[in-house]
């Protein structure tokens, strides 16, 4: 894996484990020679990863929409901007740039990244690992509606098992990188969940 998307909150709340995360991340990534792939912001948990990578030598990529560059939050020190036209572009382009996605806490917007790149995925359209690091049980409850979802039939155990959950970001990263996509277990094999 040689570039990672990280997606994650433009807000910060001030929590020492999720700055711990951060710092652990980041330090992982450069020994390991993985470029930062995310939004491009200069602000919360976005700003907190950028900031780090950089301080320790590593490269970071951001890709930030033309709108939010001209609100003046897009980071100034990066190893490379790309400035898209919208929303959508970012998105693709942040996709095409990366080998994998990890997952750090925050709001709708971390949210909605995380659930079409793992919708893409349970499609066949790409076959990256997606990895949550799930500081302070974050995203327990995330978790527990997936498994809900499941016991309804909603959703198959094989596509719920296609995102990583781990507190340790070594771990997460193992794993992410020894991931096979293997698109017949999923979707196109069998749609009768009963």
């Amino acid at each position: 894996m040689k570039s990672l998307c990280v997606y994650c909150g433009s807000n910060f709340n001030g929590d020492p484990a999720v700055l711990q995360a951060v710092e652990s991340l980041a330090r992982t990534m450069v020994e390991r020679d993985i470029t930062l792939v995310y939004g491009g912001g200069s602000v919360g948990v976005m700003g907190l990863i950028a900031n780090e990578v950089l301080k320790l030598n590593g490269k970071a990529i951001g890709v930030i929409p033309q709108f939010l560059m001209d609100k003046e939050v897009g980071h100034t020190g990066l190893t490379e901007m790309i400035v898209t036209e919208n929303m959508h572009q970012r998105k693709q382009k942040m996709a095409d740039l990366s080998d994998g996605f990890l997952v750090l806490p925050g709001g709708f917007g971390t949210l909605e990244e995380l659930f079409e790149v793992l919708t893409w995925l349970q499609l066949g359209l790409h076959g990256k690992a997606i990895g949550v690091l799930n500081v302070g049980g974050f995203y327990d409850f995330l978790f527990k509606q997936m498994d809900v979802m499941v016991e309804n039939r909603f959703l198959k155990q094989a596509n719920r098992d296609l995102i990583f959950n781990e507190t340790d970001v070594q771990n997460l990263i193992n794993k992410m990188e020894h991931f096979v996509a293997k698109p017949d277990e999923v979707w196109f094999k069998d749609r009768n969940l009963v």
